[in-house]
């Protein structure tokens, strides 16, 4: 990044680096992209292209349609009368979006929940970061008519535009983290137009990085995980420290202390350090092949080490079972312990945690449930075998223990930022109890609009995303109220499975469609309400409850049991 720079503002030191412009499972994961700056020329457009692509009487308000144009294709929308062209795929993992949801101007991706502006395209809710091309749309005597150009139309994803650092500007936006709630903060504040120094302070070595895919590719680097690439940084003045922890943060005096003893004074902090994993206290958990799974190196380590060996993995919610998963045809054999009676039994119940059980048995994987660590045993200092609480022992050449992970937090033991569960507390607004100071991600426990404002502290990726937009609205004094609604998924042998909503403390299941076949939908309820909904193979069910819940709704009892084509018509 170039050597340290320090500026005085005030009585504080600045200390940051020297700036220089310069199908679904088979998705690689990088969401970025090589930069230009904006001083360069502008780019040859190519030949410009007008194609009829419908008439305007035969769509019904509401309708989405792919249509053809000039060789690509663009999502065209009918909505309160007006037409709209918009890329088709959506720019997080590359999914059909004319398969997705239309609603109140937006669309919602069917598989992950990334929503768009109907009208502009832009990108509006997550877990992708860039928004949607879009086109010219005109109306010619009953002929819909799209224009464009060839190069617009061969770009699947459009970056919005975005401001630079101003060197009289001396304001110091610091953001400490560098997973998804820290770059979508960064990338929010400059297309918002601020133009002070954007500061990120991140412990590990690595760029922003997809960190769901970690789970599900081990092999995967850094830099093929990279959301974006380090051009775009450095475009964008979006400065990067890499290895840098922040040990302490002094709110009265607005500074942050890091490990290797500098400091950075700031305007406005963000502290979106993310969780980490919770380790296994049983003895022996210090051998060698004891593994936690945080970093894409951790990753590329236990994919290695497991290759052709017996595998035991430790904890049955979504790491430890996408990690199952892609060991099932690498290693001799696949252990699973867990303390439930049914893996993810505590998030989607009984009946379809059974369901990914036999997929994974179908596999070969084993299960020890209902059971525990109660040691680990090693020679020469190497993992040899996991004893049970059953009594049994397991042979073992790695272990990967995934048993939850706990906010990264310790650092702000004497900030004065209240917490609970060592989780920061903010409003809805993303603000800590302390001025200038937001928080975003894993860490936050946070009020969710659609359980009534109920605090909660949720680990997804989405939702971290959200809030990190939410946070750099807010820091840049806006007033916007947080507003989303949680969006998981799982990929598991090709199959994946989808979920919108919170469904803590759910009381009942209701299954529409056959979870043999793995083509169902699940509602959790808690009294009459819909709490959350699963599915897998019934796209996009899933995108069309998130679009109520989010709309102010609740879904009944007996809307579950009538089923989703009934349902789907409060859309």
């Amino acid at each position: 990044m170039g050597s340290l720079v320090s500026k005085k503002r005030g009585s504080a030191t600045i200390s940051v680096p020297g700036t220089k412009k310069t199908s679904e499972a088979d998705i690689s994961g990088k969401q970025g992209g090589t930069t230009s700056a904006k001083s360069l020329p502008p780019p040859d457009v190519g030949k410009p292209i007008e194609v009829k692509v419908c008439k305007a009487s035969d769509m019904q308000d509401g309708e989405m349609r792919e249509v053809e144009v000039g060789g690509g294709k663009a999502l065209l929308i009918k909505e309160d009368g007006e037409f709209s062209a918009l890329g088709h795929k959506c720019t997080h993992y590359g999914a059909p979006l004319v398969k997705g949801v239309l609603c109140n101007g937006r669309v919602r991706c069917p598989w992950h929940g990334a929503c768009f502006n109907a009208k502009t395209g832009d990108i509006e809710d997550f877990p992708g970061l860039d928004s949607l091309p879009k086109f010219e749309v005109t109306v010619e005597n009953d002929n819909v008519v799209v224009k464009t150009n060839k190069k617009v139309l061969e770009k699947p994803k459009r970056m919005k535009e975005m401001s630079c650092h101003s060197p009289d500007n001396d304001t110091v936006y610091l953001i400490v983290g560098g997973g998804g709630a820290a770059i979508t903060c960064a990338e929010t504040l400059r297309q918002e137009g601020f133009k002070g120094r954007v500061v990120m302070a991140t412990k590990e070595p690595h760029l922003p990085y997809d960190r769901p895919k970690l789970s599900k590719a081990l092999d995967s680097t850094g830099e093929a995980l990279a959301l974006r690439d380090k051009n775009f940084f450095s475009v964008y003045d979006i400065e990067v420290l890499t290895e840098k922890e922040a040990t302490s943060v002094d709110c009265p005096s607005k500074v942050v202390t890091f490990a290797d003893g500098q400091t950075i004074a700031y305007d406005k902090l963000l502290i979106a350090t993310g969780g980490k994993p919770r380790p296994c206290t049983s003895p022996g958990s210090d051998l060698q092949n004891v593994c936690l799974l945080r970093s894409p190196a951790d990753g590329n380590y236990i994919s290695q080490q497991g290759r052709g060996k017996k595998v035991v993995i430790v904890g049955t919610s979504f790491i430890g079972m996408e990690v199952a998963a892609y060991f099932a045809e690498k290693a001799s054999s696949v252990s699973v312990v867990g303390v439930s009676s049914t893996p993810f039994g505590r998030v989607l119940g009984e009946q379809v945690g059974s369901m990914l059980r036999k997929m994974h048995e179908d596999k070969g994987v084993k299960f020890y449930m209902n059971n525990g660590v109660v040691e680990f045993k090693g020679e020469n200092g190497k993992l040899k075998e996991v004893v049970l609480q059953s009594g049994e022992t397991l042979p073992a050449d790695l272990c990967i223990v995934g048993i939850g992970v706990t906010p990264n937090t310790e650092f702000l033991s004497d900030s004065g930022i209240e917490m609970t569960k060592g989780a920061l507390d903010v409003d809805k607004t993303m603000q800590t109890s302390q001025e200038h100071v937001f928080a975003a991600g894993d860490i936050v426990h946070f009020p969710l609009p659609m359980a009534d404002g109920e605090k909660v502290t949720i680990g997804h990726w989405q939702l971290a995303k959200a809030h990190g937009r939410c946070a750099a609205l807010n820091m840049l004094g806006q007033g916007v109220e947080f507003n989303s609604v949680p969006f998981f998924w799982t990929m598991q042998y090709g199959k994946s499975l989808r979920y919108a909503g919170h469904g803590a403390g759910f009381e009942d299941v209701v299954i529409e469609g056959s979870l043999d076949d793995m083509q169902f939908v699940a509602y959790y309820l808690k009294g009459d309400n819909v709490l959350a909904v699963a599915s897998m193979n019934r796209d996009p069910v899933v995108a069309q409850a998130a679009e109520i819940m989010h709309s102010g709704r609740t879904l009944s009892r007996a809307d579950a049991e009538a089923g989703s084509d009934s349902w789907k018509s409060q859309l």
